[in-house]
Formats: C-alpha cells, structure tokens, sequence
C-alpha cells in the first residue's frame, strides 16, 4: 500500500489507541448517516435492539415495544471536492505543508468511506483546469485519488478558484452525492456561496479549511527552511520586519477570527457542517467532529 492511505491508517489506529471512549470505541464512524434513509415498517422490539429505534408513541398505542425499520441505501457516493490550486502548495500555520494536510484529510473521509463499501470521487481543479475521476470502491482506487491530489498541487500551478471547482461539479457531477469539500480559502465569496446554495439541494456537502501560515509569526516552523518567507500566490518575500511584530500579530489574529466567524455564519445558513484542520494529530477528531455534526443536522 502506498503511503497517502498507509499514514491515514497509522493516524486512525494511534487516535483510537488513545481515545478509549467516544466516536471511534469498537468501530470506525461511516461517512453515511444512520441506518437507512426511507421508512419502512414497525415491527416487535426483540433483544438486541437499539433503544433508539423505538417509536414510543405507536408503543403506546399498541401497549408492546415498537421499532422502526428502514430501508437502507447500501452503497453511497462520497465525492472529494478539492481546491488543488497553488496556494495549497504552501505552508499552514504549524510545520505541515497544506497539500499534505489536504491530502490527509481527503484520505480520512475517503477511507471510512470505502471501509464501509462506499464508492469514492474525486473533483479536483485550479482556475485553470478542472478535473472528475470516477467514484468506485476499494483502497487501491482511493491511494490513486489521493496520489492525483498531491499531483496536481503545485506552487508552480494556477491560482487557486473554489468557484471554479464547484461550478464544474453542478455541471460535471448529475448523481447525488455526499460531497466534502477540502479549500484553504478562508472567505467565501458570493460566488461561491450562491454555488454552495445551488450545489446542497442536490448534494450533502461537508466543509472542511485548511489554514495558513502566520506571516507576522516570530519564527517559521522548523520544516520551512531559514530563506526568506515567499508568497506561493505572487512570488514576492514576504518582509521580514513583518515577524515579531505584537501589534500585526494581533491584527492578523483578529482578521483571521473574523474571517472564520464570517464563513461559519454563511455556511450555518447554508446547513453545511464546518470544521478547521490545523495539523494531523487534530484532523482526525477534526473529521470525526465534522461527521458528527453532519449526523446531527440530518436528523434535528
């Protein structure tokens, strides 16, 4: 196995090792919500059931137990949506590249996705080009989608446009899918909101950013060498004199929280879960939060 999914893999099994309780006790959470999606039928409680099945008001009409029974989808679609631009070549705010952390997160998603024998997608794109891969099953399709993402992120490459990715999946992408978009933008124009609004009746979509580097920040993280801090969208140093500096460093801090606050609101308005990967040893609790959340906004 090649090593995108065999580092989702190593970092699925030390967070469980660690957690003993909670979301991942026993077994990996599916992407999918629930145990079906269309009502079927009651029927008499037998031992074993989950409590959360019974339908207490036609259990106390019928004075005897009652669950529901549904019928289950066997097979989803998750489509990875990711922003492959070149600003996701560069650095985030701690010492992990973004493209490694996106490509990270997309395998977290991808592999509880295909652990529970869903089929997998891929849109990925710039302002230039955009691309689909098909969805299919299993862990050797998923290494490929994930190889295909860290291919294509390059600080070489265009700029990068979320707009344009999500406006060639509504028209590239005609079947429902549960879709998770991975960007590094931290504001969302109206552009793409007025695409996420169009693109959710037809799609679940779970959000998922990838922060950047703190140009005001004292020192750079150990990976990023001792040369000059570069801008990967315009090529130009950033100015030394910048770093260490209290004052932008609170500015900078401040227009951060605001930005994100701005993009939880318009997404919350949207009914689409939001989380924020900062690093690996997060991004799977991040992932599983963002899961859990997206579970209980289908059924509140």
């Amino acid at each position: 196995m090649s090593s995108h999914l065999t580092r989702v893999k190593t970092h699925l099994s030390l967070h469980a090792h660690r957690k003993v309780r909670g979301m991942l006790e026993g077994e990996y959470a599916s992407v999918q919500v629930g145990r079906g999606i269309d009502f079927s039928d009651l029927r008499s409680y037998v031992r074993g059931d989950d409590v959360k099945d019974i339908d207490w008001k036609a259990s106390a009409r019928t004075r005897q137990l009652l669950v529901k029974r549904y019928v289950a989808e066997r097979k989803h679609t998750i489509l990875l949506t990711v922003s492959t631009g070149r600003s996701m070549a560069a650095l985030n705010d701690v010492d992990v590249s973004k493209r490694d952390l996106a490509v990270f997160a997309a395998g977290l998603v991808g592999y509880l996705a295909a652990k529970h024998a869903d089929l997998v997608g891929l849109v990925h794109g710039d302002a230039a080009e955009q691309h689909v891969r098909r969805a299919a099953g299993g862990e050797v399709h998923l290494e490929r989608l994930l190889a295909t993402v860290h291919d294509a992120t390059s600080p070489t490459g265009a700029a990068s446009d979320l707009g344009a990715v999500l406006d060639y999946v509504r028209r590239a992408v005609r079947r429902r899918t549960i879709m998770v978009v991975v960007s590094d933008e931290t504001a969302l124009s109206e552009e793409v909101v007025q695409l996420l609004r169009r693109l959710r009746v037809q799609h679940e979509i779970l959000y998922l950013t990838i922060g950047d580097l703190d140009p005001t920040a004292a020192a750079l993280p150990v990976g990023a060498g001792s040369g000059p801090m570069v801008d990967v969208d315009t090529g130009r140093e950033v100015p030394e004199w910048l770093r260490g500096d209290a004052r932008l460093q609170q500015e900078y801090a401040a227009l951060v929280a605001t930005e994100e606050s701005t993009m939880r609101r318009q997404l919350d308005r949207l009914g689409i879960v939001h989380e924020r990967i900062h690093d690996r040893d997060t991004a799977v609790t991040a992932v599983f939060r963002l899961l859990e959340r997206h579970r209980h906004a289908r059924h509140g």
